[in-house]
């Protein structure tokens, strides 16, 4: 029902809207791809490496690529077919539980937003950080859903797995961080 309802009532095989709506749920859907998460990491990783925070560095390639890990995984242990219920012109050909752009964006988005947001004193801005950052991992689910690419179920395991671990890295970066194995980021770390 929930797919169907992002559908045109008179042909089920076009999303509901105009043109530039599709076109748009296409460009935020991105945001969550293979491609648009690596650069978005690596830049993080550049932006850690000129800052001389290796540590960081260390902790983002273990806390994204963790999570990639998992988000294989999950989809070969389920093998869930993509829905068939419409004919979708750019349909993956991997399988579709759970979302892996609605899981990667929610690991790189939550655990780049909570790096970041430790850059600022201001518990206003921290919370507008990890705001954007859920927003975006929101966004690239329902964009995988209204596409038809996705059964909701599989974006909403992608999220919560993705959020779950994203949480299980920010709680370990809070161990490690108490027990002085790495700096909050506005800290000086030199060059460790």
């Amino acid at each position: 029902m929930i797919l169907l309802a992002f559908r045109s009532p008179a042909n089920r095989n076009e999303p509901l809207g105009p043109p530039w709506v599709e076109e748009s749920v296409r460009d935020i859907t991105s945001l969550g791809s293979a491609a648009v998460m690596i650069l978005v990491t690596l830049s993080a990783l550049g932006f850690l490496m000129l800052q001389k925070k290796w540590r960081w560095v260390l902790f983002i390639m273990i806390a994204v690529g963790g999570g990639v890990f998992w988000e294989v995984t999950l989809k070969r242990f389920f093998a869930r077919p993509r829905p068939d219920l419409f004919t979708v012109p750019f349909l993956p050909s991997t399988y579709s539980f759970p979302s892996g752009h609605s899981m990667t964006a929610a690991v790189v988005y939550l655990t780049l937003g909570v790096l970041i947001s430790q850059a600022f004193p201001q518990r206003a801005v921290k919370v507008y950080i990890v705001f954007c950052a859920i927003l975006l991992a929101v966004l690239v689910g329902i964009s995988r859903i209204y596409l038809g690419v996705h059964w909701p179920t599989d974006v909403l395991a992608g999220l919560s797995a993705g959020g779950a671990w994203a949480l299980l890295c920010w709680l370990l970066n809070e161990w490690f961080i108490s027990k002085g194995y790495i700096q909050r980021v506005e800290e000086r770390e030199g060059d460790r």
